[in-house]
């Protein structure tokens, strides 16, 4: 399994299809909806399909065995 990923938010959310696309696990926004659609995006242990779900410092996103751990900025 990949070492986690820290993404330092900026304000108060980020959106899940962004947060993909700028933690660099896909290429643009747009493949980053596709993927939330598919179902292969879980927020927090659960799957997420909510393509533009806010995420907040604390929670945590996986996709293909990568982690993304949000914290504060």
């Amino acid at each position: 399994m990949p070492a986690p990923i820290e993404f330092a938010l900026e304000g108060d959310h980020v959106e899940l299809n962004q947060l993909l696309k700028l933690a660099g696990l896909c290429d643009s926004g747009g493949a980053g909806k596709a993927i939330v659609a598919s179902g292969a995006v879980r927020v927090d242990g659960a799957v997420e399909l909510r393509k533009t779900c806010k995420i907040r410092s604390g929670q945590t996103v996986e996709l293909d065995g990568h982690l993304v751990r949000v914290v504060g900025a």
